[in-house]
């Protein structure tokens, strides 16, 4: 267990845990957009910083950690990770990711059209050169874009050629049950919406009409060689579906690093995280289940390999 001697918690270590609780209640104010932070740790008077926690979500997340710049991160949804591993999609060879534990979230891809287009199929757009209207997330560096991508390129076309063909991608800086993105559906200003966190928005989309464009087969296998899941988006969740659809798994947050970084930083990662359950925000009553996020899970798919350390000290905690 980490500890701190009394004789030197003043001094050395008031000044930062200072800065670390302010930090931590400004993040959690609704008020205070600066959500993103980094974690950057030296000894006291030293040139140059030794480590540097990021608390990021997008892609970018993986080429931080692979330039030195984080040590370790966050990024959601884990299948962007496993594809990195891989060297599959963008990554041109693979990359030794390691996972600590993963936050979990479950969640899906929607790719949403009004039932006026009359789009039944993503293969569809392609081969008629539709002219889609399709809102996306604003933040240009989401995993949606990302994954997006890679989907629409297993079917032969981009975004790029949407437009090409007449058509319109608008990036709303909203979430999709925003005014801007569901809402701009109901004024009919666009044919389509693509996003995740689909409990924000699938339902209301169901009631203005919307059908969810399923994955087909063929390309489902191709993602799944590139390390993306398929979950179904199903009536159970939302029984207004026709019926169950096929698509992209976006679940999870994992915290990751590279297999290289020493088990010292690696496992006391991991005990600072047990000895501070209890008092982290979580969704539920009580402290984080910790046992739930070493694991593969539904909620928090591990889609790469613990760092070896990691998974000695969930396995000494009994977790695993």
């Amino acid at each position: 267990m980490l500890t701190i001697p009394r004789r030197i918690r003043m001094p050395v270590v008031m000044r930062s845990r200072l800065m670390l609780e302010v930090a931590s209640e400004l993040v959690a104010a609704e008020e205070w957009p600066e959500k993103q932070v980094t974690i950057h740790f030296r000894p006291q008077g030293d040139e140059a910083w030794r480590l540097c926690f990021f608390a990021s979500d997008a892609p970018n997340a993986v080429d931080a950690v692979v330039s030195g710049e984080a040590d370790i991160a966050i990024c959601n949804p884990g299948g962007v990770l496993a594809m990195a591993l891989r060297g599959a999609g963008p990554y041109k060879e693979p990359i030794p990711l390691r996972a600590i534990m993963v936050l979990p979230q479950f969640d899906q891809f929607g790719f949403a059209v009004t039932g006026q287009s009359g789009i039944t199929s993503l293969a569809q757009v392609r081969e008629q050169r539709i002219p889609l209207r399709v809102s996306l997330r604003g933040q240009r560096d989401h995993s949606v874009h990302f994954l997006a991508n890679q989907v629409l390129a297993t079917y032969g076309f981009s975004f790029d050629d949407i437009e090409a063909w007449g058509g319109q991608v608008r990036y709303d800086a909203e979430f999709p049950n925003g005014p801007n993105r569901i809402g701009a559906v109901e004024r009919g200003e666009v044919d389509a919406l693509f996003d995740e966190a689909m409990p924000m928005w699938a339902t209301r989309a169901l009631e203005l009409g919307m059908r969810f464009l399923p994955v087909d087969e063929p390309q489902l296998q191709q993602l799944e060689r590139m390390g993306l899941r398929r979950v179904p988006i199903t009536r159970a969740e939302y029984p207004a579906l026709p019926a169950d659809v096929w698509t992209i798994d976006f679940s999870g947050w994992p915290v990751f690093t590279l297999a290289s970084t020493p088990d010292r930083v690696v496992t006391a990662f991991c005990q600072a995280l047990e000895n501070r359950k209890a008092v982290i925000p979580w969704y539920g009553e009580g402290p984080m289940r910790l046992d739930l996020m070493c694991k593969d899970t539904k909620e928090g798919p591990l889609d790469i390999p613990l760092h070896p350390a990691a998974e000695a000290f969930w396995r000494g905690q009994g977790y695993i």
